[in-house]
């Protein structure tokens, strides 16, 4: 019975456990702090993109794009994914604005608001000192993972599963990015 139950907890929390695997490999792999503006481009990028085609479920598929350029801009290829993403929120949030427009307030305008937000601070931070980006990533991934709680709180906008994931990941990649910019 012992185990029934543990396992029944593990299938309900599958995605703080993925939360906390894609923030260690994330953080693991980083030189300086900056280098993980992507995910903050991408954490704005995967909610305008459920808020566009008016599907939350939309938001995993988005994640699957991203994380994979986020991976590219990572390894050692010279990619930047930052600006591809902030172009192609561009993109996603006309085509959401043709299809419904901008009811809901807190849909697409907000979604539109946040991208706005969360984008300039990852080109912010791409071309700031080490230190200095390494802490505008940080503080917008602390200030997304509020984000992500709001919205699972709510159940709006994604699906609670990927607020859940993101939240996690954004609290330990947050914690994660300013221990490898205060301490290099």
């Amino acid at each position: 019975m012992m185990a029934a139950t543990a396992g029944g907890r593990l299938r309900q929390r599958w995605p703080a456990a993925l939360g906390v695997l894609v923030a260690a490999g994330t953080a693991l792999g980083l030189d300086y702090g900056g280098q993980a503006a992507s995910v903050v481009a991408a954490s704005g990028f995967v909610y305008l993109a459920a808020a566009a085609t008016g599907r939350p479920g939309a938001a995993w598929p988005a994640f699957g794009v991203t994380f994979v350029l986020v991976g590219l801009g990572l390894a050692p290829t010279g990619f930047d994914p930052v600006p591809w993403l902030c172009v192609a929120a561009l993109g996603i949030a006309i085509f959401g604005f043709v299809r419904a427009g901008w009811r809901p307030a807190w849909s697409l305008p907000l979604q539109s608001a946040a991208m706005l937000a969360l984008g300039a601070a990852a080109l912010l931070a791409l071309k700031a000192d080490h230190v200095t980006g390494g802490v505008i990533v940080s503080v917008a991934l602390f200030g997304h993972a509020a984000w992500d709680v709001w919205h699972h709180r709510t159940g709006r906008v994604v699906v609670r599963s990927l607020a859940e994931f993101c939240g996690v990941l954004d609290v330990l990649l947050g914690v994660g990015v300013l221990v490898v910019t205060l301490t290099m």
